[in-house]
């Protein structure tokens, strides 16, 4: 996991802000009968940096500045998705090196934020080329109160940690 400023090989798709860069990796299972990634596993797979890029980590495991949230049971503290969306730019092959997961935060709200997300082919590329835009998307999420639903504000923690990754968040194709 990397905090890096966006260096995009996918002209404006990659923009000059400070983005993070998780990797992540396919598994065989994520693959459908066309011999691509399945739109549910693409949904699993961001849930997976979700958790990567907010959760503290156990003692002893490397993760991003922005990971910030307690994630036991015993936080009374839950997060919770209110929308998703993804617009696929390409199909996702199955291959061995991780993903190139770009995030960032397209708007910190009250006591939620919009999680902005580019999924891109690895960074280590075999032929050297640019990397592939596959996927861009979009998760709200709200944290709330475990016990009441009821929602809770973001920390000043979780707003220092998170606002130098505060960016434009992603303008789809069907909304221009």
């Amino acid at each position: 996991m990397t905090d890096t400023a966006g260096e995009g090989t996918a002209g404006a798709a990659a923009a000059s802000h400070p983005r993070l860069h998780i990797p992540i990796h396919l598994r065989w299972g994520d693959l459908d009968a066309f011999n691509h990634v399945n739109n549910t596993s693409m949904l699993k797979l961001l849930e997976e940096v979700r958790v990567r890029a907010f959760w503290r980590p156990a003692a002893g495991e490397d993760a991003p500045s922005t990971a910030v949230l307690d994630s036991s049971l015993l936080s009374g503290v839950l997060t919770l998705i209110a929308r998703q969306e993804i617009e696929y730019l390409a199909p996702v092959p199955y291959q061995r090196h991780p993903l190139d997961v770009q995030l960032w935060f397209g708007k910190l709200g009250g006591s939620s934020v919009e999680v902005c997300y580019e999924v891109y082919s690895p960074s280590e590329t075999a032929s050297g080329g640019p990397q592939t835009l596959y996927a861009r998307a979009t998760a709200v999420v709200v944290k709330t109160d475990a016990l009441t639903g009821r929602p809770l504000r973001l920390s000043p923690e979780e707003r220092a940690a998170w606002t130098p990754y505060l960016a434009a968040p992603i303008r789809y194709a069907h909304r221009r």
